[in-house]
């Protein structure tokens, strides 16, 4: 007799699911009914031919897991829900798919969570509980979108908006990554060049200047002092700029130190607004995707505030919602913040006002991932002349400065 895995809530409202056995799923349904149990969802467990601790292993019939790495990244947790995603879709069960998804995967720890998974959820649980017990894994947007899911049965649909999410997510994410990468190899070339000339090239000359057995000028004595300096306490110099980077993050993470390492961040020129609008386009990414999946307001907005990543955007969240509870509109609290842009208060007024909130979220994500796009290039665009006219200059003052006093002694004689 096949197992199903059922979840329902009895008369008082409370959450009760399990496993049982039964002929098919009307048959448990009647059954759970005659208990006055409503019942949310019932899918069947399909048995499996490989044990746990087998496909744990690795070993066994038809098992392709192969290990690449231990831990979890973005692409692994992107790749699962789509998976997953479209398993659910195409009505393979919950537990199937799990065990479908494992054999795939490269990371072993997902692996391992996965088979903690289904073992958990053969022991009662949901699946959303399931996951809620991998915070560090899963965040509340995960298990929030999960239980939605669950709740109104249409998991495969709600885990499939939250794949674009990720993947959107990601895109940006690579974005921003590929358009600094310029930038730091540049800064790096420049600085190992100049650390180049200082270690090793002017203490040649210095030598050189040694044998003049003359006063050397100005500019000259600086940088042979700089460099004698470099040369004797650059260990010293790495210790000190290791220890205060270690204290810098230990600082910054303190709730105090995160809070005014932001405050900082946007009150930076030029650089602070677009700090601000990362933050932004992650809390319009999230709204968007939550209320398009049928997330209540109140509920999105608690969902996006601890898990936006900016603990100043979180505080102004935390008022938006205790205005949107005492019955006030989600744009009036958001425009007294003085945080949003004027035109972004609008939009989101307008969604509210026609019934189109989760499109003007979209909207509104669409035009901040596209204005950090032209931010970047610009910056992009202009820091390699700057980089290259500072290096030039830098370096062209240490070449003057080591070759004065050959001039000078070429003068004399």
């Amino acid at each position: 007799m096949p197992k199903f895995f059922y979840s329902a809530r009895d008369t008082a409202g409370n959450k009760v699911s399990g496993t049982e056995s039964a002929g098919n799923q009307d048959e448990l349904i009647t059954r759970l009914q005659a208990k006055n149990l409503i019942v949310i969802s019932a899918t069947a467990v399909e048995e499996q031919s490989v044990t746990v601790n087998k496909l744990v292993s690795g070993s066994g019939p038809n098992v392709k897991f192969k290990v690449k790495h231990y831990g979890i990244n973005s692409e692994d947790m992107m790749l699962f829900c789509r998976q997953l995603a479209t398993l659910l879709g195409a009505g393979v069960t919950i537990f199937k798919s799990l065990d479908i998804i494992s054999k795939q995967i490269s990371s072993k720890r997902l692996f391992n969570i996965i088979k903690t998974l289904q073992r958990d959820m053969e022991a009662g649980l949901s699946f959303h509980e399931a996951l809620a017990k991998h915070p560090d894994v899963f965040s509340e947007l995960w298990v929030n979108l999960v239980e939605s899911g669950e709740a109104s049965g249409n998991l495969a649909f709600i885990l499939n908006r939250l794949a674009i999410y990720l993947e959107k997510a990601e895109a940006f994410k690579r974005k921003i990554i590929s358009a600094l990468i310029y930038p730091a190899i540049l800064l790096v070339a420049g600085s190992a060049a100049l650390m180049f000339l200082t270690m090793k090239i002017i203490p040649t000359f210095a030598e050189l200047f040694k044998g003049f057995h003359t006063e050397l000028p100005l500019l000259t004595q600086i940088l042979v002092n700089m460099s004698s300096f470099m040369r004797h306490f650059f260990l010293y110099f790495l210790i000190v700029v290791v220890v205060a980077v270690m204290l810098f993050r230990s600082y910054i993470k303190t709730k105090h130190g995160r809070m005014n390492f932001e405050k900082f961040l946007f009150r930076l020129p030029v650089f602070g607004d677009f700090f601000r609008v990362l933050a932004v386009e992650r809390f319009t990414s999230e709204m968007a995707t939550l209320v398009e999946s049928g997330v209540p307001i109140l509920y999105s907005l608690e969902i996006t505030e601890h898990s936006v990543g900016n603990l100043i955007l979180a505080d102004i969240i935390r008022t938006i919602k205790e205005g949107v509870r005492n019955g006030r509109s989600l744009s009036q609290p958001m425009e007294e913040s003085n945080f949003f842009e004027p035109m972004a208060v609008q939009m989101v007024a307008i969604g509210e006002e026609i019934g189109e909130l989760p499109d003007m979220f979209k909207r509104l994500n669409v035009f901040y991932q596209e204005y950090a796009d032209t931010f970047l290039v610009r910056f992009t665009s202009m820091f390699e002349p700057f980089m290259l006219l500072f290096m030039g200059l830098v370096i062209g003052v240490m070449v003057v400065g080591m070759f004065l006093p050959i001039f000078q002694i070429a003068k004399i004689h």
